[in-house]
């Protein structure tokens, strides 16, 4: 399939000088350019409330702007028409300050006003053509978004005449449909065969991610750049001001998307015996995010299971500085979740010295390990425990855990960023000129 024309026009973007250019690991002249796919973001700019892969975009045009600025460009297939092309530097960077500080408020917000804020960036950040390569170009897409369409991603790389690096969140939907939206195993293999494809280099949020995906391409791992490198959680992620209301008696926060995969079922039963040994004694479960798909059981409960009103609490999206807030004054943060590609919240919590309880599974050892408490997400009666224990003013276990917290090491969005751009590097000479 062929580029989809542009309906705008627009200048060709200025050349980066010699002098703005960054040096490659190699000693090279001419690093390639980088051009970072920004699609996602422009497609969830209508949300106030960002997912985790929303984050992770946003966090790399943050910090490639500030490593490599002058081979850096922003580039998208634009929500209005579908259309693919380069973005106006400022209007990326004047987009990204409006979508940090969308995403921080804590005020209430005039819809009206803050849609037609959205659609005045929207056209500003119009496709403009694809100017003529000076040298080698890598195309970095960090996002699923247009992946399922092969011949969309063939027609980019033709028309930058680039190599292609992609991060792969997880391959969840093929190892374990059941948890996927209907479809979603088949728009997920989709977007494999894109990557096996065409992947000169892949990025994974963990090793369990990259031996997830390795069974599914055909070409396999070899001949292309693999890396690993953990999502950081520095401290500045979790800031919190401002006065926020939480709750008053000891509890417990999940954030978390409400599908069958994260396991609420389990916590909801937990938190039904609690209430029915404890009264009002029991602690509070504070439910973080938005609904998902395919959880009747879950929304039943929390709409019909009387014994659980003002014992848990759905607080649904809420903005950065709130769900912070929350986190920092609970006695813990609970993830059953039955599979993760990495498990986000589970290092944003350590980093902020909150004890954590999650899953036993691949993915959160890997991130985590020794500092949360492990429990099988099968394993209602330790999860009912556990929570109890936790609850206690003087708990000896979550003290424990704060010992072992105290002793971790988070990952960084430095030494991330340091392995991502050493991997960029490292592609120059690989890229066509």
């Amino acid at each position: 399939m062929a580029l989809k024309p542009f309906k705008a026009p627009g200048a060709r973007l200025a050349l980066r000088s010699k002098r703005e250019s960054r040096r490659f690991a190699g000693g090279g002249e001419h690093p390639a350019e980088v051009i970072l796919d920004v699609s996602r973001l422009l497609s969830r700019s209508f949300h106030a409330a960002p997912t985790g892969i929303d984050r992770v975009e946003f966090v790399y045009a943050r910090e490639l702007l500030e490593r490599i600025p002058g081979r850096l460009a922003f580039a998208a297939v634009h929500p209005a028409g579908g259309y693919y092309g380069r973005l106006n530097d400022a209007a990326v960077r004047q987009f990204l300050a409006f979508t940090a500080a969308r995403w921080r408020n804590t005020e209430p917000v005039d819809e009206r006003a803050s849609k037609a804020a959205v659609i005045k960036h929207l056209i500003a950040l119009r496709p403009r053509p694809v100017p003529a390569a000076q040298g080698p170009r890598i195309y970095l897409q960090v996002s699923p978004h247009h992946l399922d369409d092969a011949e969309q991603v063939e027609a980019i790389l033709r028309a930058e005449g680039a190599r292609f690096v992609t991060l792969v969140h997880d391959v969840i939907p093929l190892t374990h449909p059941e948890f996927a939206r209907p479809q979603g195993a088949e728009e997920h293999l989709k977007r494999v065969r894109t990557i096996d494809r065409f992947a000169d280099g892949i990025i994974g949020n963990s090793q369990a991610t990259i031996d997830a995906l390795a069974p599914h391409l055909e070409r396999g791992l070899d001949g292309r750049v693999i890396r690993v490198a953990h999502f950081g959680a520095d401290a500045p992620d979790m800031v919190v001001t401002g006065n926020h209301a939480v709750p008053e008696r000891p509890y417990f926060v999940y954030i978390s998307t409400i599908e069958p995969r994260k396991n609420h079922l389990l916590l909801l039963n937990v938190w039904r015996r609690l209430v029915e040994r404890l009264g009002d004694k029991a602690p509070v479960l504070v439910l973080v995010g938005r609904r998902g798909w395919e959880n009747e059981n879950v929304v039943d409960m929390l709409e019909r299971a009387e014994i659980l009103r003002g014992h848990v609490i759905e607080a649904g999206s809420v903005p950065d500085n709130e769900m912070n807030a929350l986190v920092a004054g609970a006695r813990a943060m609970l993830m059953p979740s039955f599979e993760e590609g990495y498990g986000m919240p589970v290092i944003e919590t350590l980093s902020a010295g909150v004890p954590v309880i999650c899953s036993d599974i691949v993915a959160h050892r890997e991130v985590g390990g020794q500092a949360p408490d492990y429990l099988d997400p099968l394993d209602g009666l330790g999860w009912l425990r556990t929570v109890e224990a936790y609850s206690q003013p003087d708990s000896p276990q979550r003290e424990a855990q704060l010992a072992r917290i105290a002793q971790w090491r988070p990952p960084t969005w430095g030494a991330y960023f340091d392995i991502v751009v050493g991997m960029l590097d490292e592609m120059t000479a690989m890229a066509p000129a």
